[in-house]
Parts: C-alpha cells; structure tokens; sequence
C-alpha cells in the first residue's frame, strides 16, 4: 500500500470576503506548496492511527483526528501511520494535509473520492489537488494560476498552536476586497504580487499571539522581500531572492522554540 507525502500549504496571500448564513467564512487566497512536510504511510489492517516524529506528542491519534475522518468517509480501511514532521495547528495545511494524503492513498487503490471535501477542512480540496491554486469560496473553488517559479522561502513557527476559530472570531471585518487576478512572469513578478496583497487574518492572529509578530519582525530583519503569516497561524514565511540569502536567514533565525524550516516553492 502506498506512502503519500503530505506537503507543507502556504497561503501567500489570504482575503477573507464574506461569510456565508452557516457560518463558514468566504476566502481568496493564493495557495502553494512548499519541499517540506508530513508522511502518510497506508498498510493493510482495519481502521487504525498511529502517529510519530517530532511534532507527535502534540497531535491526538482519536476519532476526532482528520485521518480518521478522511479514511471513513472515502470508506478505506487501514492500518495509517502518520509522521508528524509540521507544527500542529501552524496554518501551513498539516491537518488538512495529512486528511489529503490519505484520501490520495485511497484513491490510488481505487476507491471513489467522497462530495463535498470541504467539509473536512476548508484545505483539503487544494492540498488533494496538491498544485498551486487560487482556493475561493470555502476552499471548493479551486482556479488554476500561472507556474510558479522557484522562490527561495523560509518558514517559522514560534512553537505557539493558534486556534483558527478565534482567529476569525477576532477579525474586524469580514466583507474584504478580493484577491487581484494572480499574474506574473518570474520569481519577482511573483514576490511583488504577493506583497500587494493581503493576509487578513494576521492582524487578529498578532493580537492574540503576540509571539507572532516577533516572528514577523525577525524574518524582515533578515531582509526578506515579503514576511507574512501564512492560514490563521502562527507560521510565517519569508521570500528571498536567492537559496543562499534563505540559508543565512534561517541559520539566523533559529532559537529555542522556534521551529525553522528553508525549503522553497514550486508548480
């Protein structure tokens, strides 16, 4: 049975432009991949979760986890083995990710994707496409974007878990404009987009997570060209020009706490 990796999701940019009756906020965002991430392991056996590597101790293995949701409602079973390698609840996609994977497992071995994947995660749609996109409505809409060119990128989590909802619960507004139509031709066409763009939840996220806009500073004082949360947090990301400024920046960005990752963006 397969081995599905499960990369690392980040939002370069993020709007938030409505919220529908039910409650479910209405998005635009700019999303990509980057080299770095969890590992789902399938093997024959009835329904089962394990889960290891370094961020394991933080993630439940029970009925609530999303691999055990994204396994019943594809209808597989499997004995899943689940190396955590991303923060928990780090607005990089891990969750939704890793529910991806093992949808992807499943399906490679035959079994019919579930309606409505959403529902599980409002990134599991994107990271099961597992390309760039641009993510609308509740994350069903996915539209596709111009190649992504190389980007140099370093992500840091200051080691604090963000719950999402309170995230949203603390914006100011709701009705944001949306996201310009995504166009560029190179790594800066794409930085420079980025950066005229938006993440609304950030502010809400700092207020309630100071540590947040340490690591923002941080990362601009390595002379990132854009420093951002990505999601609801708390992992931010710095875009460089070259592999060797990102190198240097994530050598001076490490310290007890903060998890640092340089990898770099691709489609």
């Amino acid at each position: 049975m397969p081995t599905e990796p499960a990369p690392a999701k980040l939002n370069l940019t993020l709007h938030v432009t409505g919220r529908r009756q039910d409650g479910y906020h209405l998005l635009d965002s700019l999303v990509v991949f980057g080299d770095v991430g969890d590992v789902i392991d399938l093997s024959p056996g009835p329904l089962s979760l394990t889960i290891d590597g370094p961020f394991a101790a933080g993630l439940s293995a029970g009925d609530d986890n999303l691999c055990l949701h994204a396994a019943r409602a594809i209808g597989g079973q499997a004995a899943i083995r689940l190396t955590k390698n991303l923060p928990v609840a780090s607005g990089i996609g891990g969750g939704s990710a890793d529910a991806a994977a093992v949808l992807r497992g499943f399906a490679r071995q035959g079994l019919a994707l579930p309606d409505a994947l959403e529902r599980l995660g409002a990134d599991v749609p994107v990271c099961l496409a597992g390309r760039p996109a641009r993510m609308r409505g509740v994350g069903e809409v996915l539209d596709p974007v111009p190649a992504i060119p190389p980007v140099p990128v370093v992500l840091v989590n200051p080691g604090v878990a963000v719950a999402t909802p309170a995230v949203f619960a603390a914006l100011d507004r709701r009705d944001n404009p949306p996201m310009p139509v995504p166009e560029w031709r190179d790594a800066d066409g794409l930085i420079r987009f980025a950066a005229a763009c938006r993440n609304d939840l950030q502010a809400p996220a700092r207020r309630l997570v100071p540590a947040i806009g340490d690591v923002l500073d941080a990362l601009a004082a390595t002379g990132a060209r854009l420093a951002r949360m990505s999601g609801s947090g708390a992992t931010c990301f710095g875009l460089f020009d070259t592999p060797a400024q990102a190198r240097a920046a994530a050598d001076a960005l490490r310290r007890p706490g903060w998890w640092v990752a340089q990898t770099e963006l691709h489609g």
